[in-house]
């Protein structure tokens, strides 16, 4: 039976997108300037997170000098710096800071994984490498028996879900969901899907997206995994036992 840990490894030692490989190492080769003394992670990122966590993020993809650099999901980049700061302030993670792997932070009750695992050039995956991480969302979700919410953090992390969503005939009746932020749906047997801008500094600096919009999602996010509590409680008792 394959375990968390095993999904894991498999996700580091993922070999399926050269492009993609081979952009990761060029980056962990060439570095940039201010990072010139790092050893560079350059392979696909693990999830970040235990499988017991309530709370899903789903992003887009590692930051070449970010998450490509750290090994760590988020850390090492400006988008991070608002992540993690809005999670510390609604009481998912245990400081505000995420600079490198062994920086002491830690997540609470919430889980982080990308559509894309490595670093894509220009942040743009292409469909192509983006079909082939899909099965680890799927395995992703198959270790969480508690999860409640699903936060989709921008456009390509919002569609991702919603595949997730009809694969697994989550959606019932309800019409394709459109993408906007703050957008919530919730269905009565799945997880609720929340969508966010992305912490992009394209969203960020224009003011697109601020911290209290930020703090928000999660705060929203909070709210609903206690009230719906029961409910999930109903559904992992009936679901089939999760090795982690």
């Amino acid at each position: 039976m394959t375990t968390w840990d095993g999904l894991q490894k498999r996700i580091i030692g993922c070999r399926k997108c050269p492009r993609l490989r081979q952009h990761c190492r060029t980056i962990a080769r060439d570095k940039r300037a201010a990072f010139r003394d790092w050893t560079y992670w350059g392979r696909p990122l693990p999830n970040l997170g235990l499988p017991t966590a309530r709370l899903l993020i789903v992003g887009l993809a590692p930051a070449a000098h970010g998450g490509n650099r750290t090994g760590r999901m988020f850390t090492g980049d400006r988008s991070g710096d608002f992540l993690f700061r809005a999670l510390y302030e609604t009481g998912f993670a245990t400081q505000p800071t995420s600079t490198h792997a062994g920086d002491g932070l830690e997540l609470i009750d919430v889980a982080i994984t990308a559509m894309a695992h490595c670093a894509p050039p220009d942040n743009k995956p292409t469909p192509e490498e983006l079909d082939n991480c899909f099965p680890f969302l799927e395995e992703t979700v198959d270790f969480m028996p508690r999860l409640g919410g699903i936060v989709a953090l921008g456009r390509i992390g919002f569609d991702g879900a919603l595949r997730l969503y009809r694969s697994r005939k989550w959606l019932g009746g309800v019409k394709r969901p459109a993408f906007g932020h703050g957008a919530l749906y919730e269905f009565p047997q799945a997880p609720f899907l929340l969508a966010s801008f992305h912490p992009s500094q394209q969203n960020t600096f224009t003011g697109k997206l601020t911290a209290e919009m930020m703090r928000a999602i999660f705060h929203r996010a909070r709210e609903l995994l206690d009230a719906s509590e029961p409910s999930r409680a109903k559904r992992s008792a009936t679901a089939p036992e999760s090795m982690s």
